[in-house]
């Protein structure tokens, strides 16, 4: 069990607004400053849904790129993680061109097909809905070419099925060892938090393995506490919740990491430094 622990900062999910919270990131300079308090707090890498001005989600290369390279200017050590998603019913190509032209660190990858939306959780009325694809072509297109230019997959888990289908395609031997697991929790349309279904998902993985998690709204605080104990690390952030334990809108990112390096605390552990955090993941950093 590492006693250091990785912290990620997920800066603006494509979802996600300032009118949920002002500090939402869109601009280039806002995703950098945002990342730069972020990393100051203890993050070691950041996850990216480049915007365009308006604040919608991007499949624009050049845009990402301009980005990317915002954050990596201003904090040059840091671990950049795009999406591979880049907002909703977008292509194959669209979503894959911008990690194969860019080449981040790592770069997100999706093992299955689902309902995502946003539903009110007292009412049931369904106010945004698509389908998320992700066929098993595409999980093996997107981790085929991630591997060979050296983009370390993070494989984002939505629940048990997708673990599953990552397997079947793992058999076909090109994924790169240590693999790294992300365990998603809240999306309307995936699972619920529930600690067995954790610990199921923990007990599932291959011993050589690394895990992280991140919660959407209240389920973030209790996903990432349950991460640290079992020995894995944690994702917060606006793109997962744009409020602090207490109900207050977070007055950016950087709050949210403050959190969770005081659940390190608590339970003795030390945010990983991005060097750290590189070599516990298996990640060889660019340049």
């Amino acid at each position: 069990m590492s006693e250091k622990v990785i912290i990620t900062a997920a800066l603006s999910g494509a979802g996600t607004f300032k009118e949920n919270n002002p500090a939402v990131p869109y601009t280039p300079e806002e995703f950098a400053d945002e990342a730069e308090k972020a990393y100051k707090a203890g993050a070691a890498m950041v996850h990216v849904h480049a915007k365009q001005d308006d604040g919608w989600a991007t499949h624009d290369v050049d845009r990402i790129r301009a980005t990317h390279d915002a954050i990596k200017e201003r904090c040059p050590d840091v671990i950049v993680n795009l999406s591979s998603a880049v907002g909703g019913n977008k292509t194959s190509e669209q979503r894959l061109t911008q990690i194969v032209e860019i080449k981040p660190e790592m770069a997100s990858l999706n093992t299955n097909t689902m309902n995502f939306g946003r539903i009110d959780r007292n009412t049931g009325k369904i106010f945004f809905e698509i389908i998320f694809d992700n066929s098993f072509a595409m999980l093996e297109e997107f981790g085929k070419a991630m591997e060979e230019i050296h983009v370390k997959p993070e494989i984002e888990v939505y629940d048990l099925g997708g673990l599953d289908n990552f397997f079947l395609i793992e058999k076909q031997g090109f994924f790169t060892r240590p693999l790294n697991f992300n365990f998603v929790w809240g999306v309307d349309g995936g699972q619920k938090f529930r600690p067995d279904a954790f610990t199921t998902l923990v007990h599932a993985l291959p011993e050589d393995s690394n895990f992280t998690t991140c919660g959407v709204a209240d389920e973030e605080f209790k996903a990432i506490m349950q991460s640290c104990i079992m020995g894995g690390h944690m994702r917060v952030g606006l793109e997962d919740n744009v409020r602090l334990p207490n109900g207050e809108l977070a007055k950016g990112n950087y709050e949210l990491v403050e959190w969770a390096v005081k659940v390190a605390d608590i339970l003795g552990k030390e945010p990983a430094s991005p060097n750290e955090a590189r070599e516990i993941m298996g990640i060889k950093r660019k340049g």
